[in-house]
Order: structure tokens, then C-alpha cells, then sequence
């Protein structure tokens, strides 16, 4: 009898999502099993049951999944797997916390889109990434600086937090990012004033922007919000919203046009997992790889 797919699914949180479970049985694995909460410090321990129970042929149907709520420490839990592995007894990763970096992903590859129909690409763009500080602000703002974006991170509780999120992405991803305190109207204003894409990543059902902050921002091409829950990240910007007129010269991307291309990376890194011939391991750059391809069709 083959051996059968197994996914096994780490969270340092209570429960494990059952987004990511769907996801991941509707994408083809046999099994999936869900381990809660598990430190940085166990993430070696399960890592080496997992990989010394099988046949190293069978690594590659075998696979291991980190999520929470915090891309820092879900990209910490990979690397102590990958350090844990003792060749040739290998198996395949995956890290997408929260699914942030599949619907980060996913909004930067469709700003992405939208500026390459009006001439222009990430390299060398003025962004600004509100609600920085949160699992998916961050890791737009890492995908969006790797393109070459000058990255703004923006954040609604005072300017130490956003700035400690700014030094670690210089860090540990060698890309200097800028930071703001937006607590106040006058201060989002005063980003928006030289911002040319803008990318609410703020919680669900916040309002982070008025319509008339946004159609007072001169230089502005394209805006995205990933909030589908009222009312809207970004005010008067439709969830179906496909690079749609939304003020001035600038178009907006509403979350549930980032929702379809963020399902489809998702699902479609999983099916990866399954169809791989040789384990692999799948991270933002990964998802932004494959939102891309998802993005241009």
C-alpha cells in the first residue's frame, strides 16, 4: 500500500486554524494532525519523530505545516525544523501564520498587476503598509521591500512597536524599511500625501482610512484592503473591487479580489507539497511566487 500523505500542523496558539485544516484536506492530504500549542523549543523534538518514523523514500509525503499568529515566530519554528532534519531524513515545510503570508502574497501580487497596467512596477514605488505591526502588514511590507519598494510601515499604536517590526525586517531580511506613527488623522494624512500605493492590512472591521483622505492623496496609483468584515479598511473601496476607478488616478483592490488569488496559493502550495518529487520548503517568497503566476491570468 503507498504511503499516504501526512501533514502535520504546528501552532504556538491553543487551537490550530481550521482554515488551514479545510485547506489542506481539500488539497489532497490523507491525513492531517494538529498539534497545540507548541513552543520554539519542541518544534526539534516533534520535527525528528516525524522524520525518523518513516523511510527517508517517504519524506517527500510528509509534511509540516506552521501557523499562529506571528510571522517572526512561525519563520523561527522553520528554521529549527529545517536545523533539526539529519539527511537523507528529510521532509517537506510550509509557514503561513495566520495565512498571512499567502493573503500578503496575494495583495502585493495584485498591486503588483495594477501598477503594470498603469506603467509602473514595486521597484522604486513610495508604499505604505497600514496596520504594520500585524501578521500580514508585516509580510507585505517584507514582500513589497524584496520587489524593491521604498516600504513605509505604519502603526496605529505609537511609534516604538512599528519601529521594532522596521528594525527587524533590516535584520533579518537585509531590506531597510521605513517607520511612522499613524495614531492621529493628521499623521495618516501626512503619509498619504507622498504615497503611491497603500496597503490596509489593518484588523477586521476597522475603518483605517476615510474616502477623503484617500482622494486628497495626490500621488497616489493604487490602494488594497484585506478587510472583508464592515466597515471597510479603506472607505468607499468595494471587497469585489478589481483595480477598480476608486479616486483620482488610483484604482483599489477590495479583499475579496485578494481573497480569491489568496485561497488559490494557498491550496495550490499544499498541492505542491503533495506533488512534489523531493521535499520542499515554502515560505512568503514561495507564496508571492505563485500569487504572481495566480495574478496574471
Amino acid at each position: 500500500m503507498p504511503d499516504k500523505h501526512i501533514l502535520h500542523m504546528l501552532s504556538p496558539l491553543r487551537h490550530v486554524s481550521p482554515f488551514d485544516v479545510n485547506m489542506a484536506l481539500d488539497a489532497g492530504f490523507d491525513a492531517v494532525v494538529p498539534y497545540a500549542p507548541v513552543t520554539l523549543e519542541e518544534v526539534t523534538g516533534l520535527v525528528q519523530d516525524a522524520i525518523f518514523s518513516r523511510p527517508p523514500q517517504s519524506g517527500v509525503r510528509t509534511g509540516i505545516f506552521f501557523g499562529g499568529r506571528d510571522a517572526k515566530q512561525a519563520l523561527d519554528m522553520m528554521e529549527a525544523a529545517k536545523a533539526a532534519m539529519v539527511g537523507p531524513f528529510v521532509v517537506s515545510l510550509f509557514a503561513d501564520p495566520a495565512g498571512s503570508f499567502t493573503t500578503a502574497a496575494a495583495m502585493v501580487a495584485r498591486v503588483e498587476q495594477a501598477l503594470r497596467a498603469a506603467g509602473r512596477s514595486l521597484e522604486g514605488v513610495r508604499v505604505v503598509v497600514f496596520g504594520a505591526t500585524g501578521v500580514v502588514g508585516y509580510a507585505s511590507g517584507v514582500i513589497a521591500a524584496l520587489q524593491g519598494a521604498q516600504v513605509t510601515l505604519a502603526g496605529y499604536d505609537g511609534p516604538d512597536r512599528v519601529a521594532a517590526s522596521a528594525r527587524e525586517i533590516g535584520e533579518r531580511f537585509e531590506r531597510q524599511v521605513a517607520s511612522a506613527d499613524a495614531r492621529t488623522e493628521d499623521r495618516k494624512a501626512a503619509l498619504l500625501h507622498d504615497a503611491e500605493v497603500v496597503l490596509a492590512a489593518g484588523r477586521a472591521g476597522v475603518q483605517i482610512l476615510s474616502r477623503a483622505q484617500i482622494e486628497q492623496a495626490p500621488e497616489l496609483l493604487v490602494a488594497a484592503d484585506v478587510n472583508a468584515v464592515p466597515p471597510a479598511g479603506i472607505e468607499g473601496l468595494d471587497v469585489h473591487a478589481d483595480a477598480t476607478s476608486l479616486a483620482g488616478k488610483a484604482v483599489g483592490i477590495g479583499a475579496l479580489a485578494i481573497g480569491g488569488t489568496k485561497y488559490g496559493t494557498e491550496l495550490g502550495l499544499f498541492r505542491r507539497m503533495i506533488e512534489a518529487d523531493q521535499p520542499v520548503a515554502f515560505d512568503f517568497r514561495d507564496a508571492f511566487d505563485l500569487a504572481r503566476e495566480l495574478a496574471a491570468k
